[in-house]
């Protein structure tokens, strides 16, 4: 059971990280110091002041950037390669009782792919919304992700199960509706052909 609550916590985190790559970071190290999460071997760095430190400076500065325009497409470009390691580490850092290979195979399985999925669908819908309105509603967009982050952060650490079904339904949500969009047909390509040229002389 402590396993499987681990590893729930682990997926969460990791979908945390999808949305803010910093805040669950921090969150991690704000509950390590209030003795609500345990860390595994070689991860008790994080529950430490330097860290707590780094990312909450870290943190401050990511959630800054997101609301300047233009800027947080930038960061995109490099956010889903980073929040894949960061759903990596993080996952590795809660799941205990697990030998080294299976831990880090199950951290970049689970935790690493969790994070790219959500990430990746934040960056798609934050280009939408700068191609629609120029950038105008893009504090709409980072604003709900900063949300997103720091309740599923919480959320995590309170009720990991019920937070990993609710990470599991999100991503079957954001897979269908990706795969609706590429299904979608092309109207601009259509030609339509006038009747009158249509007709033979």
């Amino acid at each position: 059971m402590e396993l499987a609550l681990s590893i729930c916590l682990g997926i969460g985190l990791s979908a945390a990280c999808g949305f803010r790559v910093f805040v669950p970071l921090l969150g991690m190290s704000i509950a390590a110091f209030a003795g609500h999460l345990d860390l595994s071997e070689g991860f008790d760095w994080i529950g430490t002041w330097p860290a707590f430190a780094c990312f909450l400076t870290a943190t401050i500065l990511e959630v800054v950037a997101y609301y300047i325009p233009w800027v947080d497409n930038l960061l995109d470009s490099v956010a889903t390669p980073v929040a894949v390691v960061a759903g990596t580490v993080v996952t590795a850092a809660v799941v205990t009782d697990m030998s080294p290979l299976m831990k880090w195979s199950l951290a970049l399985i689970a935790g690493g792919g969790t994070a790219g999925i959500i990430q990746s669908a934040s960056v798609a819908l934050r280009g939408t919304s700068s191609l629609a309105t120029g950038g105008l509603t893009n504090w709409g967009v980072a604003s709900a992700e900063l949300l997103a982050s720091i309740t599923t952060t919480i959320l995590s650490v309170v009720v990991p199960i019920l937070t990993a079904i609710g990470v599991a339904v999100l991503i079957v949500m954001m897979l269908t509706f990706v795969r609706r969009q590429l299904r979608r047909p092309n109207t601009t390509s259509n030609v339509t052909v006038p009747l009158e040229s249509s007709r033979s002389v």
